[in-house]
């Protein structure tokens, strides 16, 4: 078994283990960054597998930080899309575009490369602990399941075990930390944060001119 292979089958395991266990981190225990605070900074690997720090894509202009959910979930399918339709907007803007994902870095470029997402970075937080530094909280059934059938909901292990199964048939294996909720960042070249977008529920895309208005704020800010 190759190392991707081995990865792949450790995350599909941690989601159904914390499915089963549910959301356990549904409140602050401090106040999460705020607009004109500074961006919490960190390096972590990339999908090539580099150490990447996060300042560095904001040191020349603004940055859009965009936290995925897990690389099974649906959502994010529909957020990769909209975002490649958002993309030319976005850097015309004047803003370049990373993600931060929750798997390695070779699932990370699995990943990307599935759903054509091109040269945007991808940088690995395995251990949750940025999504954590940006606020951003798990999310409780009614905001992850709301539209899936009760024995999901009620978190049954056969149903979760059903669920991983049909999603695996459809090559698009639930994996990871299925509760982490997204959000989206601005940060401005200085590294104050501009827009601070939690998402309420999985679905809550932020419109796109939410984004583009942010990041002219973002750049003249400095101007």
């Amino acid at each position: 078994m190759d190392d991707f292979e081995k990865q792949l089958k450790e995350a599909e395991y941690e989601w159904l283990k914390m499915y089963q266990a549910g959301p356990q981190r549904v409140r602050w225990d401090k106040l999460p960054p705020q607009v004109g605070d500074y961006a919490p900074d960190f390096t972590r690997l990339n999908s090539q597998g580099k150490e990447t720090q996060l300042s560095d894509f904001w040191k020349d202009g603004p940055a859009l930080i965009l936290f995925w959910r897990h690389f099974g979930c649906g959502c994010g399918l529909d957020r990769s899309a909209r975002l490649i339709n958002e993309l030319q907007d976005i850097e015309r803007a004047g803003a370049k575009v990373i993600i931060i994902g929750q798997g390695e870095p070779a699932r990370s470029a699995y990943y990307a490369l599935k759903y054509k997402l091109g040269e945007i970075p991808i940088l690995c937080d395995t251990d949750f602990s940025a999504y954590f530094e940006y606020g951003l909280l798990e999310g409780k059934e009614s905001q992850i399941l709301f539209d899936a059938p009760t024995e999901l909901i009620d978190r049954q292990l056969q149903a979760g075990k059903d669920f991983a199964a049909s999603r695996k048939k459809d090559e698009r294996p639930l994996v990871d930390n299925p509760w982490l909720m997204p959000g989206e960042f601005v940060v401005d070249q200085q590294g104050k944060l501009r827009l601070t977008y939690r998402y309420n529920f999985c679905e809550d895309f932020p419109d796109a001119r939410v984004l583009l208005t942010a990041i002219r704020e973002a750049r003249l800010a400095v101007e």
